[in-house]
């Protein structure tokens, strides 16, 4: 894996590594796709209905709808597209090594792509949670500058209780698993990395995998003392200068998480709401059907009352596990994906901190340096500080305030300085291209992020109308009946 120096229409290389496959016979996958292929790569690709699958479901693991996309290419605006899509659908959940310890989950990948990097335009292969974890963390390490998508994490219940291969549990992780896909295939960076590519295609995966171990990029060989170092040394300061672009990125970050969380928190709610309500309508049901007994005359019409009560509890229980549920669901993968942003969005600061930290230090170094250039030129120096004063008074006690002690520390600062000098370079270029980066990664955020949205309300409008159709339908087959009753007064 090698770095290549790119313009900044194409990224910042030195902080997310060029990674992508080796170039094809027929294809020149080496050269950047341009702009109008970047950002705009948001919708996800026209699947073909009834496209056969090369695996199939086992019989304990629940098999996942199939989503529907648009049937033709030409259906989409060609401007959002880009000319650029990918789709990745996970589906086809099926248990290996049943019955013994190894036993785990794996899950079908398929793969629908335009991208020149990828040799063929569809690839089907099979990959297990881990698999998924293993890509997160190390997409997250080759580019620390971009939005990785979180991934659901194992602290769950299930794992305590043993039921981490129950069916229900099993297509709740395939659906985050999804949705850690549907983001990968639409961001314009991940989706041509190597690893990415490896993943989608490879059929050779543990071999894929070693060859990325064995070779990771030149930022990940950090000692862990110097990380630990910057964290502790920067963990309480604050940027003096904060870039006004940024102050408005977090807040309308904090603004939306505050909002979708308290949707989050009203959806909550309602859904408990609504399971009150189906357990009432059953209590009533069976208030009704006992008073049918009771009226000789009319226990066929309030049996019949009885039942669509039933259905209608039925149906809101249906309502809730397909149309709330994954609401909240979703909504709080969402929220997580900002929260990573936000995350990158402090990393930005920690770097414009770096370079500022290390700009004070130079110029508190050019200070003292100018200092002792005036007192060997016999002129008094600057004013200076408590600890450069102490300083002075114990090398006067010592003897050692001569014009030679002098010179030796100049020379000594003179090397500092053209350290500090070449370091505060680097900081500032890193700084600045880490922020072009993470303004690209903003842009790639809020697209993802209207998709999502769009689909989750869609969804659940969707299933409310669904819903409350079949309601009125089912109430106006029995208002007629009950319209019969006659009662003697």
């Amino acid at each position: 894996m090698s770095a290549q120096v790119m313009d900044d229409e194409d990224g910042f290389q030195s902080i997310a590594w060029d990674d992508a496959p080796p170039k094809l016979p027929h294809l020149d996958v080496s050269s950047p796709i341009d702009d109008d292929h970047g950002f705009e790569t948001i919708s996800p690709v026209p699947q073909s209905p009834g496209s056969p699958s090369t695996s199939t479901a086992n019989n304990d693991t629940p098999r996942a709808p199939r989503r529907t996309l648009p049937a033709k290419l030409e259906e989409v605006d060609p401007a959002e597209w880009g000319g650029r899509w990918m789709s990745v659908e996970v589906y086809s959940p099926m248990k290996e090594h049943d019955g013994t310890k190894d036993m785990f989950v794996s899950y079908a990948v398929r793969t629908k792509t335009n991208l020149p990097t990828f040799r063929t335009s569809e690839s089907v292969t099979r990959r297990r949670f881990q698999d998924f974890v293993f890509l997160h963390d190390h997409l997250a390490k080759n580019f620390p500058a971009s939005v990785v998508p979180p991934i659901p994490d194992k602290h769950r219940l299930e794992y305590i209780k043993g039921d981490r291969f129950g069916a229900e549990f099993v297509e709740r992780r395939r659906q985050d698993l999804q949705r850690f896909a549907d983001r990968i295939a639409r961001h314009p960076t991940l989706q041509r990395s190597k690893l990415v590519y490896d993943f989608l295609t490879s059929s050779e995966w543990s071999v894929a995998k070693h060859h990325h171990l064995a070779h990771p990029p030149p930022d990940s060989h950090t000692s862990l003392l110097d990380s630990l170092s910057d964290t502790f040394i920067n963990a309480f300061s604050r940027v003096r200068k904060p870039d006004a672009r940024f102050v408005e990125m977090a807040e309308q970050l904090e603004r939306f998480e505050e909002g979708l969380g308290g949707v989050e928190r009203l959806m909550g709610r309602s859904k408990n709401r609504v399971d009150d309500l189906a357990a009432d309508y059953q209590d009533m049901a069976a208030a009704y059907q006992g008073l049918g007994y009771l009226e000789s005359g009319i226990t066929e019409p309030l049996n019949r009352f009885a039942e669509k009560m039933l259905d209608f509890s039925a149906l809101l229980k249906h309502m809730n596990a397909t149309t709330l549920e994954p609401f909240l669901l979703q909504s709080h993968s969402l929220l997580t994906h900002a929260a990573a942003h936000r995350g990158i969005i402090k990393l930005r600061d920690q770097k414009q901190l770096d370079f500022e930290e290390l700009s004070a230090y130079l110029s508190a170094i050019v200070s003292e340096r100018d200092r002792l250039a005036a007192l060997s030129s016999g002129h008094a120096g600057a004013p200076v500080g408590l600890t450069t004063y102490l300083r002075d008074q114990v090398d006067r006690l010592r003897g050692t305030d001569d014009i030679h002690t002098r010179r030796e520390r100049m020379r000594k600062l003179d090397g500092r300085i053209k350290e500090l000098q070449d370091a505060v370079t680097n900081a500032h270029e890193t700084s600045t291209a880490f922020s072009d980066e993470v303004l690209k990664e903003h842009n790639v955020f809020e697209l993802s992020k209207k998709e999502e949205m769009k689909e989750m309300l869609q969804t659940y409008a969707d299933g409310q109308i669904e819903m409350f159709q079949k309601a009125m339908d089912d109430w106006d087959k029995i208002i007629p009946i009950l319209q019969k009753i006659r009662v003697d007064i």
